[in-house]
């Protein structure tokens, strides 16, 4: 394992993706966890993460002092350098002039971290400090025109820093530069991959579960099918599956996951029409915060009456991912909660039932393999992405269940038409969303004024950021043509062009 601490950089788990990528296994935790929680973790190594602050400012995020005490390798990136210097008793200060974007980094010595490396390399900068003077004990690696010390390595310890960013894409040989640090400093193997996660999944899930029974909850999306296989590999009949329709689920949602889970699968699943319930809590309700506190509050309600008919459920099995803990409960240092997701922070503080989340560390491309792995079909395991909230958050405004239904047949024919044109697989998320607007139209020789809707459609490889995608303009007529002339009290379909940052993928 190698340990990230987080000071609040944007590429953090950049970092993370590009060391898994790597066939090895890690974790990120914030800058303020102590030695003693590390040790216990017996990582192979430590990255620092870049962040936002300026190391000598007063309050600015450090890391706890014994880090540098567990013999462990250590290697900072960009702010993570300036942690270093700063401990050691070097100096940062403000770089007369600052670096954003494309250098040209000089490498001067043949340092194992740079083995197999050119020694002139591009790269990525995004720092406005520079390290003014060197710690004793470390010599300078590699320099730029403007940063004299952009590599930087203690002379007996396994502690390295780099100025600039390895883990972007930018920095076309900065993968080489993490595998260098993992393989030639850390002694970690390209070991971990879904075969191993799965067989230690299996472990951890029947130790923390033993003989009670585990109840989980079907949505109908990836996350929660490859829980479900995972849970059903590792405890077998001691799983349960409710599928609770909760009124916002797409169109043919229900007779979908039946098809699925009480054939190829096999699971013992359960349906709980509560729709009605769930609307009745959502009549004018317009917050998006408010409405998925309501949704995960009512999720877990029903779920503890549906547990109290099954005798000795002990466990509330969910399949939340890497990304929805770090949004969720700010994993990430000292970086902003972006909202809150039902599934992490909406959990009432009286539940009955313990939470079991094998998902929790992976991210979603990760899920996708790991089902795989589990043979999962593919029509389940290529599904997008769809919120735990449902069509509560793509419905601006109040929600009833006359909009859920517009919505509904909306989304349906978005999916259909992406399907139709051999798109869907090259997206990461394409659907409608029901704007809280009516605007005038004419239809025959009549005005109208009814609702408007929004196409998004995104590309991304971890919904951590995302493009807005490029449909094709005849793919989107159609898409408009039929939203129109097919769905009743509709009458405008607009298209949202947005990348995330600095808009997320979802409207609420």
């Amino acid at each position: 394992m190698i340990i990230i601490l987080d000071f609040g950089s944007q590429y953090t788990q950049l970092i993370a993706r590009k060391v898994r990528e790597s066939q090895v296994y890690c974790e990120i935790h914030p800058f303020s966890v102590t030695a003693a929680v590390i040790q216990k973790l017996n990582p192979k190594g430590i990255i620092l993460s870049g962040g936002p602050s300026s190391v000598y400012e007063k309050g600015a995020p450090k890391p706890d002092k014994k880090i540098f005490e567990l013999g462990l390798p250590i290697f900072g990136i960009c702010y993570g350098l300036q942690v270093l210097i700063d401990y050691f008793g070097g100096e940062v200060s403000r770089a007369p002039k600052r670096e954003y974007g494309p250098a040209t980094v000089d490498v001067s010595t043949d340092d194992p971290v740079f083995a197999g490396m050119p020694r002139r390399l591009p790269v990525w900068m995004s720092h406005g400090d520079a390290a003014t003077r060197m710690p004793s004990g470390f010599k300078t690696l590699a320099t730029t025109e403007n940063a004299p010390h952009a590599a930087i390595r203690h002379a007996h310890k396994n502690f390295f820093g780099v100025q600039f960013h390895p883990e972007v894409h930018h920095t076309p040989d900065g993968v080489t530069l993490l595998k260098n640090f993992m393989f030639k400093v850390c002694g970690e193997t390209p070991s971990w991959n879904m075969k191993s996660f799965l067989e230690e999944a299996i472990r951890d899930v029947r130790e923390q579960v033993g003989n009670s029974k585990v109840i989980l909850g079907l949505s109908g999306g990836v996350d929660s099918a490859v829980a479900a296989a995972l849970l059903h590999k590792a405890i077998g009949h001691q799983l349960t599956a409710v599928f609770v329709d909760n009124g916002v689920l797409r169109l043919g949602e229900k007779e979908r996951l039946q098809n699925i889970f009480d054939g190829s699968l096999g699971h013992d699943l359960r349906v709980v029409d509560a729709g009605a319930a769930f609307l009745k809590k959502l009549k004018n309700v317009s917050d998006p915060e408010r409405k998925r506190k309501i949704i995960g509050k009512e999720f877990i309600r029903v779920f503890d009456a549906e547990a109290k008919k099954i005798k000795d459920v002990k466990f509330l099995a969910q399949g939340t991912l890497y990304p929805d803990v770090i949004e969720s409960v700010s994993v990430k240092g000292p970086s902003a909660t972006i909202k809150t997701h039902h599934n992490v922070g909406g959990l009432p503080k009286r539940m009955k039932l313990k939470l079991v989340e094998p998902l929790k560390y992976l991210f979603k491309d990760e899920v996708r393999a790991l089902g795989r792995e589990l043979g999962l079909p593919k029509e389940m395991i290529d599904r997008h992405p769809f919120p735990g909230p449902g069509l509560a958050v793509r419905i601006l405004g109040p929600v009833s269940a006359d909009r859920v239904a517009l919505l509904q047949e909306a989304d349906a024919i978005v999916e259909s038409e992406i399907r139709a044109a051999g798109l869907y697989e090259r997206l990461w998320q394409a659907f409608a969303v029901l704007l809280p607007v009516k605007t005038v139209g004419v239809m025959g020789d009549q005005r109208t004024y009814q609702n408007a809707v929004a196409v998004r459609a995104v590309t991304s490889q971890d919904a951590m950021t995302a493009d807005w995608a490029d449909i094709p303009r005849p793919v989107l007529s159609r898409i408009s043509n039929r939203i129109i002339n097919e769905v009743r009290g509709i009458n405008r379909v607009v298209l949202d062009i947005s990348s995330k940052p600095p808009a997320t993928i979802e409207w609420e």
